[in-house]
């Protein structure tokens, strides 16, 4: 039986990388009470860093979007390897949480989550991809980056 999430995937023309090593001394996903913690992700392809720079300086929100959208595939891949490769096993996205590293006159961190945000509600659908979430704008991120997010899924007992 193929997986309902892994169709939406491949409907969506969405290629998840692998899920990328953790950069410093933490786990990239604790579960715990079938819930899963996924440590922040950053815009990484095939190991290396994209969207390096700040927001409002050279990066506009779309930018920003794509960046995020990049985080939340890795957040996916990292959702994978929590599921032993069963997605289907995701009960709802609970939170997702942004830093975006940008200029202190930037104010549109919000817009700039929307790209993870409406890649978890592609996957997962409306019902079960909508989630809380912060956003918040910040001087720095690792590697320079644009972007940086995590994530709360729950899972089906």
């Amino acid at each position: 039986m193929s997986s309902q999430v892994e169709a939406r995937i491949t409907e969506n023309n969405i290629v998840l990388p692998p899920a990328p090593e953790p950069a410093a001394t933490y786990l990239p996903y604790r579960v715990h009470n079938n819930v899963v913690y996924i440590s922040g992700q950053l815009p990484i392809w095939n190991g290396e860093p994209k969207y390096v720079g700040k927001l409002g300086k050279g990066f506009d929100v779309m930018t920003g979007q794509a960046a995020a959208r990049l985080c939340g595939m890795n957040i996916l891949a990292q959702l994978k390897d929590a599921c032993d490769g069963d997605l289907d096993r995701v009960e709802a996205c609970l939170r997702l949480g942004g830093f975006v590293n940008c200029t202190e006159e930037f104010t549109e961190m919000s817009g700039v989550m929307n790209g993870a945000s409406e890649l978890m509600t592609q996957v997962f659908g409306d019902e079960f991809g909508m989630h809380a979430r912060a956003a918040v704008g910040v001087s720095s991120l690792p590697f320079g980056v644009t972007v940086e997010v995590d994530a709360v899924f729950a899972l089906k007992a």
